[in-house]
């Protein structure tokens, strides 16, 4: 199973987009699964359902900062950065309403939406973190 795999069946077992991509790189991390889970929960929605910067990569950058951690603050930002770019080139944007087809910024509502058939059908999510994890396993596994 890729990664990206991996991390799609996470968010369909309803965890957010940032867990799911984090999750499937607990071994590389050397993180347990409960703690990467709960480190990672604000961070889905945009950040706290605020529709922001996409939890794929939030979830990126928590996975390439525990992974290069010996690394310089610069040098952390350049690889999310680098990702970063590789999704907008592929999905037009980085921001989660933007993604979504939102027109507002969504601070008023932190109600986690309950996962049925007709959100999975509705949103571009599964696609976004498979897209992400595929693409940050690839990268790990050349750098």
């Amino acid at each position: 199973m890729s990664k990206g795999e991996l991390a799609e069946s996470y968010f369909r077992q309803g965890y957010n987009c940032s867990q799911a991509v984090v999750l499937a790189f607990c071994d590389e991390m050397g993180i347990d699964k409960s703690t990467a889970s709960r480190m990672t929960i604000g961070l889905g929605g945009g950040i706290g359902r605020m529709r922001e910067v996409c939890g794929t990569i939030s979830g990126a950058a928590v996975v390439l900062g525990c992974i290069y951690r010996n690394e310089n603050k610069s040098e952390i930002y350049r690889r999310v950065q680098h990702l970063a770019g590789i999704f907008k080139e592929h999905n037009g944007s980085v921001v989660c309403r933007e993604l979504l087809g939102l027109s507002s910024k969504g601070f008023d509502n932190p109600q986690a939406e309950p996962r049925t058939q007709e959100y999975y059908r509705k949103r571009p999510c599964p696609v976004l973190i498979r897209n992400m994890a595929d693409e940050l396993e690839k990268y790990l596994n050349s750098n």
